[in-house]
């Protein structure tokens, strides 16, 4: 009569290898590489530890890097077309 409770089941919203990935993704391409990047190590973390595909965070990882670098490329040319009208 004193059977012990099952285990809970394992809680299906800690998975968020989608959500760090999309949001790597959208923050790199637009504005912030840094987070891209950050959101992309969080995403391929999760992938691992839940046995999902880390694509999402190699891209996010991809389009942070890309934004980091245009930036400073498009800051070191001095020309700055959308302010200089």
């Amino acid at each position: 009569m004193n059977a012990p409770y099952p285990p809970p089941p394992a809680a299906a919203g800690r998975d968020r290898t989608t959500l760090w990935g999309v949001l790597g993704i959208v923050l790199g391409l637009i504005c912030c590489g840094i987070l891209g990047i950050i959101f992309g190590y969080l995403s391929i973390r999760d992938a691992k530890r839940y046995s999902q595909s880390p694509v999402l965070g190699y891209l996010a990882i991809a389009f942070g890097v890309i934004n980091i670098i245009g930036t400073a490329i498009w800051r070191a040319s001095g020309t700055y077309p959308l302010w200089n009208n």
